[in-house]
């Protein structure tokens, strides 16, 4: 039987927004509505050929609540017939969802989809889902991993993974530091102006147009990161500097089959090469990229050095500096254009932007193979491994 070809011909995100930023103001279901809405006007492409709406979300409740993707669909001015689903990996919640898509139209069941994500952490925080009351994980979990109340400390996590591969505070603040570089680089350069829709905020001179990703500290410096205290232990070294940023985005990809590409004059610009899951140690969560990425290295019949570019999420900067230590790869292949420290993470959105950012450079700079992989809550892992069209 002829398995299709999953392409990406588009791929789409907006602005990162700092929590309380200039994003704080727009509806989750608006901003997914936004990118949306681009993918097929920016394509010229007949919203009603659309077979799904796939969008990741973590915090699904209040204003990300009842299907998000359904509602953004409508909003985005999609015809009822459109249907959508909302999914939730953790952090790697629309790289599932981008997975989940390709996997459908590889399998025969879609001809064309979209598959991103969401997460307005300012107008629903983090653990909103969670009430004060709710007892988590289950007895039998809590039992068999010794845990006697509360969540699973995703900084704890961290520090624990700091310790086994014994990285240094100075070695965390560096990565921090340079993603803060790279970042600004990029956007100064331009590399994301081709993925970046501008999204109309307010400010006190009136509506302005947001064209870049808000976290980005072009001047921090080692001695400012070195000033902040740890924040998950008293003598740790995971601190806001060197973590993720709380964040507002949606992103979103536009991915179909070869054949439907080629018969709506579409060019595609990647296809999807192999993908992977993968499974660890619940209390030190963080870990899963490492086995991740060697399941989809051994599925794709490539070595870590076959591979061009490499996003790996910086939810801590344990998490690339342990994954570089144990696959050997080549630090300056990796997450070229900054990562979550300095550019945020949206929880449910994050895959989709990482996706969109690793498309964009790999036709910039003309990479044949690109990686991404994400630690996820629970202890999963995704990987996906792009291929340039030519």
């Amino acid at each position: 039987m002829h398995v299709n070809d999953a392409v990406i011909v588009d791929a789409v995100r907006t602005p990162v927004g700092r929590k309380g930023g200039a994003l704080r103001d727009h509806h989750p279901i608006d901003l997914a509505a936004l990118v949306l809405r681009a993918l097929v006007e920016r394509n010229d492409l007949d919203p009603s050929l659309v077979d799904d709406v796939i969008l990741g979300c973590v915090d699904q409740v209040g204003e990300q609540a009842v299907n998000l993707a359904r509602f953004a669909s409508l909003g985005a001015g999609f015809p009822d017939t459109v249907p959508g689903t909302t999914v939730d990996r953790q952090c790697g919640s629309a790289q599932q969802a981008a997975h989940f898509a390709a996997q459908g139209v590889m399998a025969g069941a879609y001809d064309v989809v979209i598959a991103g994500g969401v997460e307005s952490m300012t107008r629903v925080p983090m653990w909103s889902n969670v009430h004060d009351s709710a007892e988590p994980y289950g007895s039998l979990f809590r039992s068999r991993y010794g845990i006697d109340g509360g969540f699973i400390d995703q900084g704890e996590s961290g520090e624990i993974v700091a310790d086994r591969w014994e990285i240094t505070r100075d070695e965390l603040d560096a990565l921090a530091l340079e993603s803060h570089r790279r970042a600004a680089r990029a956007t100064d350069e331009g590399r994301f102006a081709g993925e970046i829709l501008p999204i109309p905020v307010a400010t006190e001179q009136g509506e302005v147009q947001m064209l870049a990703d808000e976290g980005i500290r072009p001047g921090t410096s080692m001695e400012a990161l070195a000033a902040l205290k740890p924040v998950f232990r008293e003598n740790g070294r995971l601190t806001a500097g060197n973590s993720s940023q709380i964040s507002d985005g949606a992103a979103a990809l536009l991915i179909m089959s070869d054949q439907r590409a080629a018969s709506l004059g579409l060019r595609p610009r990647a296809r999807f090469h192999a993908f992977a899951l993968a499974g660890v140690d619940p209390i030190e969560m963080l870990t899963g990229p490492i086995p991740a990425t060697g399941k989809a290295l051994a599925r794709s019949g490539l070595s870590i050095e076959d591979i061009g570019l490499y996003e790996i999420n910086e939810a801590f900067a344990c998490v690339p500096i342990a994954w570089l230590r144990e696959t050997g790869a080549d630090p300056a292949r990796l997450n070229v254009n900054g990562g979550a420290i300095a550019l945020g993470h949206p929880l449910g959105a994050t895959g989709a932007r990482l996706m969109t950012s690793l498309l964009n450079e790999m036709e910039r700079t003309g990479t044949r193979f690109g990686l991404q992989a994400m630690c996820e809550g629970g202890g999963t892992a995704n990987a996906t491994i792009l291929e340039l069209c030519a």
